[in-house]
């Protein structure tokens, strides 16, 4: 039985590794207790109140461990990941995987030198049930050829809550690295692009004045040899609406088009992962919150067998490439 730890509770996300993993029939081992957020480790004690913390050395040591979760300081998860892989570990690690372009060339040297998997837990697509089905949906050819993405990834601020490190570039990566990262794994898993271009990108300040160097706005356009994708992320989603970002995403395709309004229907349908499918015969909503998530389960197989049915790794690296670039060559349309 396949036996994980965490190292870095600094992200709520580290929870749907740890549920996801332990519902595809792994065993949590321990975790470290080191964090830049107590009380978001407090809540980690109390969700998995039998569960030992260890000290962070020891569990890179542990051979009996097979894979290491990491949601640390974004800027700090290469450098735990490339610790982890040259103990022998294979590693899931939240988004942003990788926050500089030297990161990337280390990560990249490591899997070929090591033959560990590092995989991004994109939980925007793979823990999101409506996405799932609209993974199937393109694959079973009910728009018909993908021809453009559109995704929006609207987040709330919560600034009373965010530790030092989030209002500081170097340390989150950014606005597109850190959020848009999921936006660009949709666009080329949706368009079956292996590759892709920024043709341009842009990042602003517009409403968090007391801290100049965030950015609470950015977007991308993106390109490939089948397809175009634009996307937009942002820190502006009020207090009046009951959940953290009104994420949507439409996927345009020769035969039709698909909708998803992933965590909330707006002064609609209660509840979230809602899919709307528009083609040739109709229209069509489907409720997903019954659809099964599978990447945990691909993952698990992926250790077991050594194959890549989660996510290829020239897929994840791709989509760190390209959030790079647009991050890095994003102009500040707030400093026009």
């Amino acid at each position: 039985m396949l036996k994980f730890a965490v190292v870095g509770i600094d992200h709520g996300h580290i929870f749907n590794h740890v549920d996801g993993l332990l519902a595809a029939g792994c065993t949590f081992v321990g975790y470290c207790e080191k964090t830049s957020v107590p009380d978001l480790l407090e809540d980690f004690r109390q969700k998995y109140p039998d569960i030992p913390a260890i000290d962070r050395d020891a569990i890179f040591e542990n051979p009996e461990i097979d894979v290491i979760c990491i949601a640390a300081i974004p800027a700090d998860r290469a450098g735990l990941a490339v610790r982890a892989m040259e103990a022998g570990k294979d590693v899931m690690v939240d988004k942003p995987g990788v926050t500089t372009f030297d990161q990337l060339a280390a990560v990249r040297d490591t899997v070929e030198k090591t033959g560990r998997i590092f995989s991004i837990c994109f939980s925007e697509r793979l823990c999101v049930r409506s996405a799932v089905k609209a993974g199937k949906l393109v694959a079973e050819g009910a728009i018909g050829r993908v021809v453009q993405t559109l995704g929006m990834g609207p987040h709330r601020k919560s600034l009373s809550v965010r530790p030092d490190w989030f209002f500081i570039p170097e340390r989150f990566g950014g606005i597109i690295v850190d959020i848009a990262s999921h936006q660009i794994d949709q666009f080329l898993f949706y368009t079956v692009s292996k590759t892709g271009e920024v043709a341009a990108s842009s990042i602003g300040n517009f409403g968090t004045t007391a801290t100049p160097e965030f950015q609470d706005f950015g977007e991308v356009l993106l390109r490939s040899d089948r397809a175009s994708g634009y996307v937009r992320v942002d820190w502006f989603t009020p207090d009046g609406l009951p959940t953290w970002g009104d994420g949507r995403l439409t996927i345009l395709g020769t035969e039709g088009y698909i909708e998803l309004r992933k965590y909330v229907d707006i002064a609609g349908r209660p509840g979230q992962d809602h899919l709307y499918l528009v083609n040739q015969s109709g229209v069509e909503y489907l409720d997903c919150s019954s659809e099964p998530i599978e990447y945990f389960d691909q993952f698990v197989a992926d250790v077991r067998d050594r194959t890549e049915t989660a996510l290829s790794q020239s897929h994840v690296f791709e989509v760190c490439r390209l959030s790079l670039e647009a991050q890095s060559k994003a102009d500040n349309i707030t400093a026009c």
